[in-house]
């Protein structure tokens, strides 16, 4: 660069160091943005009408399942995969373990707040979102946990002779579902949520349709390797969090994304719970019990 121009430069360079400042200075965003929540009132009730869409081209499954533990010690907070969802030991669930069996009442206390949480991802499309209406016609990917799983399960798998079995992600003859979601003894509660009638997507049109299927997000990497940490790095994150104690709390420790969310970790809460809640208790700790069997 010659002097001249370094010159000429200097004399805008204000207006873009003040520029790079600003960036500098904005808040950091740990929103997925591919991602879609329903909006909830001040009573923690919330309305949409979604439409779960098929396997992304290339994958079997419309769905990815998985697991993860969200805790917070005096080190900080512990948010990580759980390499079970591999198939492979997790450090914080061979704690879980040795606490749930120590027969102490408070140690299954602390256990089932640090116990693995069950979580499925789909894509979705947004069919009716009062709070947000321009999300209508939208694909987004969807959180979810067991409760809204099963409701799936029995649509596919209904228990009376006279319901007819559906597939809830098929283009053609899947249903719309409605996302009822309400506040109940302190917990979100989806027991309200149901499945219309079966209908065609987009009017059955197939140009439309395959446009739509070419939109949608891959799900492997929700599942990939890459994204789970290793046994030994879990456990020195593990032992930083907690210490040397497995049976160290703090008075904020937690395990339900409302308190997360209220004490103002709202991003911590999403990555952790998403739309999880208790449901996924007996799926917890009955892999306590494998484990201390094992």
């Amino acid at each position: 660069m010659s002097f001249a121009d370094f010159k000429k430069r200097s004399q805008s360079s204000i207006n873009e160091l003040t520029k790079k400042i600003e960036e500098t200075n904005k808040k950091e965003s740990y929103t997925d943005d591919r991602f879609w929540r329903p909006e909830l009132d001040k009573s923690s009730n919330g309305f949409a009408v979604i439409r779960f869409l098929p396997a992304p081209d290339g994958e079997d499954l419309p769905w990815a399942k998985y697991y993860s533990h969200g805790f917070q010690g005096k080190g900080g907070w512990f948010i990580e995969n759980c390499p079970t969802t591999l198939g492979q030991k997790c450090p914080v669930c061979e704690a879980n373990s040795e606490l749930w069996n120590s027969g102490i009442e408070k140690d299954k206390d602390i256990a089932r707040n640090r116990k693995r949480r069950l979580h499925y991802t789909s894509n979705i499309m947004i069919i009716s979102d009062p709070a947000n209406p321009q999300n209508e016609g939208k694909v987004f990917l969807y959180k979810y946990g067991k409760k809204i799983f099963d409701k799936i399960n029995e649509a596919m798998n209904p228990e009376f002779a006279d319901e007819e079995a559906i597939n809830p992600f098929d283009f053609w003859g899947g249903a719309n579902f409605k996302l009822k979601v309400r506040k109940v003894a302190g917990f979100i509660n989806y027991d309200k949520s149901e499945f219309e009638s079966t209908s065609a997507l987009l009017d059955g049109n197939d140009a439309n349709l395959e446009v739509l299927w070419k939109t949608q997000y891959a799900l492997t990497e929700f599942t990939d390797a890459a994204n789970f940490k290793s046994y030994t790095e879990l456990k020195t994150k593990r032992d930083a969090v907690l210490g040397a104690d497995i049976r160290q709390t703090t008075p904020d420790n937690t395990s339900t994304a409302e308190t997360v969310s209220e004490s103002g970790g709202a991003e911590a809460a999403e990555k952790a719970f998403g739309d999880s809640s208790t449901e996924e208790d007996t799926d917890a700790l009955s892999y306590f019990e494998k484990l201390a069997n094992e």
